[in-house]
């Protein structure tokens, strides 16, 4: 999709930002639209189907702290989850940016910015969210998602790629089982784009995070007027998938009147759209995705085994990062060379400590927590070469760390590690982390010395 055919829409409370892109982009794209009140957000978004969104990170608060910027990024992609989003803030708040991206944000910009830049940005951010939404993932022919963006050399890994080259071909429903983090999202990449439907669509559904009408109308479709929101006819995500593959996450977590409903189309082969008596034929390859323990998805007050049947004729297990350490450097590495690419860094390599620190940290968060640690690393490092100190763990993790080696239970380490915890919760304010440590600036810093932070 050209820049010419988008249409974006710009939400700022200073009308001289809102001024100064209308002006830059009314003779780039289609439509513009600008509005200082993000709570005509959501009516603005059901008038008007917008390839983009430039959202202000700050409104008319007296705390510049981007709640409020947060707060609307979740309703924008509540209200249209394949909307691309750029944040906008005038504070060069890094920890914020990075978590706007967490929370389904594509890009952030400074103010001031430059022109040409933005440009360039908005164009390159709406042709990769039109393919992702049209075709979602066509396959490539020059290469693949294993070994690109899905990487192990580790045996359980190696045993993954040989059941996806093996299975993909076939037309085998898939089950993908593995806890958080583990990449079950590229396995069903890799599995569609080795099959025979590769130059089909490859739709993706978010199934877990779809309440119960949402449900059948995103699945399903809907007829205009079956509701009171449907202004238009609406084709459903599996009819959309027809001749492709269908990819249910975190099927775990639908209600057994949801299993009912999703049974009914996967035995019968057809649709019928909210609002219409007419059976829609279809014809997909069922791949699905849990984090639920295969026992507990076996519990058949949880899920229906008719189910589980249907969607399992294949099971792929992914194992947890702390069970393949040998890939670790090799993520860490790949991660560090994206990341110094994406945020326009030189080469970035890591040193003895950083590689020790990582190879002995647990990883509960699994590869994705792995991908966030370098890319905040990278973002805040201002050397060529990345140390230990530069490697700051999750803290939302550390409750559930699901190994911990015997040595972890010295007091030394103990105490180290609740140091790097704190001070990372306070962003590097040895005031406040000396504060809540129970110690004085001058006893913190003398441990941080101790302990080489």
């Amino acid at each position: 999709m050209s820049l010419k055919n988008a249409s974006v829409l710009v939400i700022d409370d200073d009308p001289d930002v809102l001024i100064a892109v209308r002006l830059l982009l009314k003779t780039e794209v289609k439509k513009v639209v600008t509005e200082k009140n993000p709570e005509n957000l959501p009516s603005l978004l059901r008038e008007t189907s917008f390839d983009l969104v430039l959202l202000d990170m700050n409104f008319k608060s007296s705390i510049n702290t981007g709640n409020e910027g947060l707060y609307w990024l979740k309703r924008i992609k509540e209200l249209n989850s394949s909307v691309a989003v750029i944040m906008i803030t005038a504070y060069g708040d890094i920890d914020l940016a990075v978590r706007s991206l967490k929370e389904g944000a594509t890009d952030f910009i400074l103010k001031p910015w430059h022109n040409e830049k933005l440009l360039a940005n908005i164009e390159e951010i709406i042709q990769k969210n039109k393919h992702a939404v049209n075709g979602t993932a066509k396959a490539d022919a020059s290469g693949s998602i294993i070994g690109s963006e899905l990487l192990g050399q580790s045996e359980p890994m190696m045993n993954i790629f040989y059941k996806v080259e093996k299975i993909a071909p076939t037309d085998a429903n898939i089950l993908i089982l593995g806890e958080n983090g583990t990449g079950k999202d590229l396995i069903a990449k890799a599995i569609h784009q080795k099959s025979l439907r590769a130059k089909q669509p490859f739709i993706k559904v978010d199934v877990g995070a779809l309440t119960e009408t949402l449900f059948e109308s995103e699945l399903f479709g809907h007829k205009k007027g079956a509701f009171t929101d449907a202004r238009e006819d609406r084709v459903g995500r599996i009819e959309a998938a027809n001749g492709g593959t269908l990819f249910l996450d975190e099927i775990g977590n639908i209600t057994l009147q949801q299993q009912a409903k999703l049974l009914s189309v996967l035995q019968n082969r057809q649709v019928i759209r909210l609002g219409t008596n007419q059976p829609i034929p279809v014809d997909i390859r069922l791949i699905c995705a849990t984090n639920v323990p295969f026992h507990e998805l076996a519990n058949e007050t949880r899920f229906r085994k008719d189910l589980i049947y249907r969607i399992n004729t294949v099971e792929i297990t992914l194992p947890p990062l702390r069970s393949r350490k040998e890939d670790i450097m090799m993520l860490a590495k790949h991660f560090a060379r994206q990341y110094a690419v994406k945020y326009r860094k030189h080469a970035i390599e890591l040193d003895r400590s950083a590689i020790e620190k990582l190879s002995q940290y647990p990883f509960p968060g699994n590869v994705r927590e792995l991908q966030y640690t370098m890319e905040r690393a990278i973002i805040m490092s201002d050397s060529e070469v990345l140390s230990e100190k530069d490697l700051l763990f999750s803290p939302l993790e550390a409750s559930v760390a699901p190994e911990i080696e015997q040595d972890d239970f010295k007091l030394s380490t103990i105490e180290k590690n609740t140091i790097l915890r704190v001070i990372e919760k306070h962003n590097g304010n040895i005031t406040k982390a000396a504060r809540e440590l129970g110690l004085t600036r001058t006893a913190l810093y003398r441990r941080l010395s101790k302990y080489d932070i």
